[in-house]
Parts: structure tokens; sequence; C-alpha cells
């Protein structure tokens, strides 16, 4: 584990395990032996990661969020306040069904808002933004605003966290950011694309 890490005393912290340098666990949390954290993150308080978890870097976990076996966060991704992860579609209390978990993967910059259910076996686009509350029963595409139960998308949004306007009505398929001006396009395959994200620039 790296030690340039900050663990508040209240936390547990099972090894072996790996934390990256400048992660921040804050109150009543619990890291499972295998877990593996990347460098910046924060968790909140009362957040448990499972043995076998991979978080990427720069990722916020707020309070009250478990991240059962079976989850992968890529980098720079927002879990609200007691947003829920499963990892079994059927669970009963008398059937052993570790050997059944599946995967749920949650790509670069998405949000998953306050109470948000994400049920196992999805996948989470790239800069999706899914809202306060929503039910997930499937994969979400890059950049798609989902709400509501079950889950529906209501538009796209863009990198910086803005509902993405038309820039001609007449002109199907060419968005915009209304605060950054940055431009977005659907592409022949139905998959929204940022016109203007060079890998190197960072968000402002």
């Amino acid at each position: 584990m790296n030690t340039d890490v900050f663990i508040h005393h209240s936390s547990y912290v099972d090894e072996p395990c790996e934390i990256g340098a400048g992660t921040r666990i804050w109150h009543f949390c619990h890291i499972m032996t295998g877990a593996k954290i990347g460098r910046n993150c924060s968790l909140g308080q009362n957040v448990m990661v499972a043995s076998g978890v991979q978080i990427g870097d720069n990722v916020k976990i707020q309070n009250n969020v478990s991240l059962y076996t079976g989850v992968i966060v890529e980098d720079d991704v927002f879990l609200g306040p007691s947003c829920v992860l499963t990892n079994v579609v059927n669970p009963r209390s008398q059937i052993n069904r570790k050997s059944e978990y599946q995967r749920t993967l949650i790509r670069r910059g998405a949000t998953i808002g306050a109470n948000a259910t994400i049920v196992c076996g999805a996948t989470i686009g790239q800069y999706a933004f899914i809202g306060a509350g929503a039910v997930v029963r499937g994969d979400v595409p890059d950049y798609a605003l989902m709400l509501g139960v079950p889950a529906r998308q209501q538009g796209w949004m863009s990198r910086h966290g803005y509902r993405l306007v038309p820039v001609d009505p007449a002109a199907k398929g060419e968005f915009v950011c209304p605060v950054s001006g940055w431009r977005y396009r659907l592409d022949e395959t139905g998959q929204m694309r940022c016109l203007d994200w060079p890998e190197e620039k960072p968000l402002e």
C-alpha cells in the first residue's frame, strides 16, 4: 500500500490491497483484501470496497456506497451518495451464487446520481449521466442522460456535465455544450462523439 495515502483511524483496510498515492479514505470505510484503488481518489463515510473490485484514478465515491466483487470503475467516475451496485441478478439467501457474480463496468468520466441503482451486468458508457434515483437495467451509451424507473434516455450530457443542445434543429446530430461551447456529433453508428477533446487537454 502506498504511504502517501490518508486513512481515517475508524476505517479498516485488509492487506494485501492496492491504494494509489493521494487517495483519501474517510470515516468507517472497509477496504477488503485484493481490492485495487487508484491515485487521488476520495472515499466518503461508510464506503465498502470488496475483494477484486478495481477503481481507477481520480474517482469520487460519496457516503454509503458499497462496491461488490465484479465492479470495475474507470478513471474520473463520480458515484453519488447511497447509489447501489449489485453483482447477482437473482439472489436467494439459501443458495450460494458466488460463482455467478456478474461484472458491472462504469466507464471513464461517468456520473451515478444519489440513490441510483445499477443492476449488475451493465456497462455504463463514458461520461454518461445517471440521474438521482434512476434504476438502470442494461447498457448505457457514452454521454447518455438516463432518468427514471426504469431508466430511459432523456438526452445527452457533455463532459462538463451539462445537457447538450442542438446546434441547429435542421442539422440532425450536431450538438453543443451550453457552458463550454465544445461541439458533439452523433456518428453513423449512433455513438456520440466530442469534437473538441484532445486527450491531453484538461477540463476547466
